[in-house]
Formats: structure tokens, C-alpha cells, sequence
């Protein structure tokens, strides 16, 4: 699978290299290029805000962490069962 470009949507940070991750509640690893670890700290942090917020919470969060959960499981599909594991 070739390597994806990120959205012209996201405005996040893009990492220079990429890391795991670790699930804290099964202790499970995964490895993350540098485009991947950006787009999952996005829907991770979207994710975070939108639970925070609640009925206040814009729109515009509801749909970046959708578009970029789309775009994680383009990427990797194995990303999408471990955010579901980890919210």
C-alpha cells in the first residue's frame, strides 16, 4: 500500500517520524509512521474535545474526527480496532 498524503484539511501537527503507540487499557502496541501518528493524535485530541464539550462541541470537531478515522483506516486498518479499544 503506498504511503497517503495528509488531507489539505488537517491542521495539526506532522510529526518528522513515527512511533508507537500504546493502548493503556490492553497494553497493546501498534507502530505508526510519521503521517499516520500525526492524523491519530488529531482524532485522539478531536475525540478528547468532543467528549469535554459535549452538545457544545462544533460541528466542525464532529467531522475532522470522522474524516480523519476515514483516512486512518485507508492508511492502516489495523489503526481503527485499536482507537476502538482505546475510547
Amino acid at each position: 500500500m503506498s504511503k497517503q498524503k495528509l488531507p489539505e484539511w488537517f491542521n495539526g501537527i506532522t510529526y518528522d517520524e513515527g512511533n508507537k503507540v500504546i493502548n493503556p487499557e490492553t497494553n497493546e502496541e501498534l507502530k505508526l509512521d510519521n503521517l499516520e501518528l500525526s492524523m491519530y493524535d488529531f482524532v485522539m485530541g478531536s475525540e478528547m474535545l468532543i467528549e469535554m464539550m459535549g452538545d457544545k462541541s462544533p460541528d466542525l470537531y464532529i467531522q475532522y474526527r470522522e474524516e480523519g478515522l476515514e483516512w486512518l483506516k485507508q492508511s492502516n486498518p489495523e489503526i481503527i480496532n485499536f482507537i476502538e479499544n482505546s475510547i
